[in-house]
């Protein structure tokens, strides 16, 4: 660090950055500082109050510690490190009038908020409070506002701290919320009271310090110490954002993101969050069997023994679905090459080049977009297809990188210099590139998954390549780079792995309509577009409900831990196919998951390494040059992109609002 200061708080002496504000410092000195406002993702407000602190030899009432930085601290008279105190009876006094004034309003919600039990105010009250009120006018009250069906508000709770307002316009992008009035006429509220237009807004009910903001589908269903907490990983996206799964029984009851730096900070997109709906409606619970056209229900015995008779001596095709975990792809690519037949993840017709590491991950890790000077987006629209990563290019626009998109112009949330909707206009930029520093080249799959993909990403490559850049693929299936990493693919893609196909093992895979005439048998959570063209249904788990490895999008391996049961007869999915490899023969070497992991990390020792990137050897393809077409999105529907999305009724309220405000006109108009 440079310019470090020493401070003292609480006679613990630190050194820190003079940059630093004192209640950062008090962190470093491991001295809790409470606050309602301050949030160290956020701009500093200084507007609760809460966190003042006496110091010593300055002004003679106490300072505001969120807002005041170590350097501006006057040294004692002999050049002492200044002195802070957070105990002193000033201190003392003036939280306690914080507080007082602070609860003047504040309704007596507790027993019904949605936040009792986790609520910051009512943790400081105790802390730092008094135990009487001098306070006997009325309470002030304030309307409601109608934010979506996402957040609940009870706008009477609310204390003006502003970190709503400060993440939307920040984090968020979106502008829809601020604050009106003065003294005790203000209020948070919405602009013309428009519905938030973000896939980011749930992170506001973390915000929310009292129970002010909720979760409306959650609401009056669980106190937190109800809940039994699960850390695992999300699937909804590559992004692999860092959860915690509360459930109660066998249910869950939420989603909440976890702290990660070096993924997905702490926030998560509205689909990571409400999705849990979407698990209990519409599962597979039990085998099933097509007799005469129809679907019945049968045992485990019946249905593995339908499916090895089908797949012995026959030509078998596996498909890899996107929601599938390492364990799983890796099992079926194993069962299914062993019976002469072949494997492909790539269920989009990705051209993903098979073996060439960085050409299907990249170079570039989630974190080095904090830092980069330029941004050149091809082919994607990262607010939809990963609107965590999307923050984050839009925290380095705010601090003053350009951004470049060639593709389909799309509101980002953030200013970019529109480069071109086609090949061409790459084509052009890699013509005239020049060795940048700093520069992040993502490409998405809308970009590479047309007939000429590998063309498209040998451009980019190219440009990477010229302009000395580090190069990221983002992708849209949360299993692919883990399968992919295990040579779940066949050269040639989907046509060539489903080429003369008599059986088609379909593993998850949804998103892919299967021709008549092989006999299919679906493997998957939900009854969605595979389950109705299955001949045997073999009721897996979701995410939620089993143990599973997943790499993200910058190669990460990360750990997703099973925090609840499988419903009905439903079984693991790397169970079943080890079940079936005995049906039909081919018994696989591993008789638990522990087994399964060890030989998976001695074939693939980086996917042993949790939660590190490995770095990749840059191979940039043969440039090859691409089709005259326009770039399309990968993703056009974000909230039913996956068959646990579908299911979900809080997803399909988003989805039908977010198809009326885009045809919907304005009033202007």
């Amino acid at each position: 660090m440079t310019n470090l200061k020493k401070i003292s708080i609480d006679g613990i002496e630190v050194e820190v950055d003079g940059a630093m504000t004192i209640i950062q410092a008090a962190e470093v000195a491991g001295v809790e500082i409470p606050r309602f406002c301050y949030h160290e993702r956020l701009s500093i407000a200084g507007n609760c109050r809460m966190c003042l602190v006496e110091v010593v030899g300055g002004p003679p009432k106490p300072a505001a510690s969120c807002a005041m930085q170590v350097r501006d601290l006057r040294p004692g008279p002999n050049g002492e490190a200044p002195v802070v105190k957070t105990t002193s009876p000033m201190v003392k006094k003036a939280r306690e009038g914080v507080m007082e004034f602070l609860l003047i309003n504040h309704p007596l919600d507790c027993p019904i908020c949605d936040q009792g039990g986790e609520c910051d105010l009512q943790d400081q009250a105790m802390a730092y409070g008094v135990d009487f009120s001098r306070y006997r006018e009325p309470k002030r009250a304030s309307d409601n506002l109608n934010l979506g069906p996402l957040v609940k508000t009870e706008m009477t709770r609310c204390i003006s701290c502003t970190r709503c307002v400060r993440f939307t316009t920040e984090v968020a992008g979106i502008t829809q919320m601020g604050q009106t009035g003065r003294g005790e006429d203000s209020e948070i509220t919405s602009y013309l009271n428009l519905t938030l237009d973000s896939n980011l807004q749930g992170n506001i009910i973390d915000l929310c310090p009292v129970g002010a903001l909720t979760s409306k589908p959650y609401a009056f269903t669980a106190r937190p110490w109800e809940l039994t907490k699960t850390e695992s990983i999300d699937v909804m996206d590559a992004l692999g954002a860092n959860i915690r799964i509360d459930t109660k029984g066998r249910e869950v009851m939420r989603i909440l993101p976890r702290n990660h730096d070096g993924v997905n900070e702490e926030w998560i997109s509205d689909k990571s969050r409400f999705i849990w709906d979407g698990l209990r409606r519409q599962r597979l619970d039990t085998p099933y069997i097509r007799e005469n056209g129809k679907l019945r229900k049968a045992s485990w015995g019946e249905a593995l023994g339908a499916a090895a008779a089908a797949m012995k001596g026959k030509k078998v095709a596996g498909l890899v679905g996107d929601l599938a975990p390492v364990e799983a792809a890796y099992s079926l690519k194993t069962l299914v090459e062993s019976l002469g037949g072949s494997v492909e993840c790539r269920t989009d017709n990705a051209k993903l080049p098979v073996g060439n590491r960085s050409a299907y991950v990249g170079t570039a890790a989630i974190e080095d977009i904090d830092s980069a000077k330029v941004i050149l987006l091809i082919g994607t629209n990262p607010r939809v297809e990963s609107p965590v990563l999307n923050a984050r290019i839009r925290k380095a626009w705010t601090k003053g990188a350009m951004v470049g998109l060639i593709g389909e112009a799309a509101d980002l949330t953030y200013d970019y210099k529109h480069m071109g909707t086609d090949r061409a206009a790459l084509v052009d930029l890699v013509a005239k590139v020049q060795a940048k520093d700093n520069t992040v080249v993502i490409i998405g799959q809308g970009a590479i998954n047309e007939a000429d993909g590998e063309a498209v990403l040998s451009q980019a490559m190219a440009y990477a390549t010229g302009a000395g850049a580090k190069f990221m693929v983002l992708h849209t299936a949360a299993g692919r780079v883990g399968a992919m990493d295990v040579g779940a693919v066949t050269e040639g893609g989907l046509a060539k792995a489903t080429e003369g196909a008599e059986v088609i093992y379909n593993l998850g895979s949804d998103e892919v309509d299967i021709a008549a005439g092989p006999f299919v048998i679906y493997q998957g959570s939900h009854g969605d577009r595979g389950a109705l063209r299955a001949d045997v249904i073999l009721p897996g788990a979701a995410y939620t409900e089993e143990n599973g490895l997943f790499v993200n999008t910058e190669g990460r391996p990360q750990l997703a831990m099973r925090a609840g049961f499988a419903p009905g007869a439903a079984k693991e999915n790397w169970a079943i196919l080890r079940a079936l490899s005995a049906e039909v023969g081919q018994t696989l070497p591993w008789d638990s998951l522990a087994a399964l992991r060890a030989a998976l990390v001695a074939k693939h020792p980086h996917l042993g390494r949790i939660d590190e990137v490995a770095a990749n050897d840059w191979q940039p393809l043969a440039v090859k040059a691409p089709a005259k077409a326009t770039f399309r999105p990968a993703v056009r529907e974000f909230y039913l992109t996956n068959p646990i999305a579908r299911a979900s009724a809080v997803m399909g309220e988003l989805a039908a609002m977010a198809s009326a405000r885009a045809s919907g006109k304005l009033a202007a108009e």
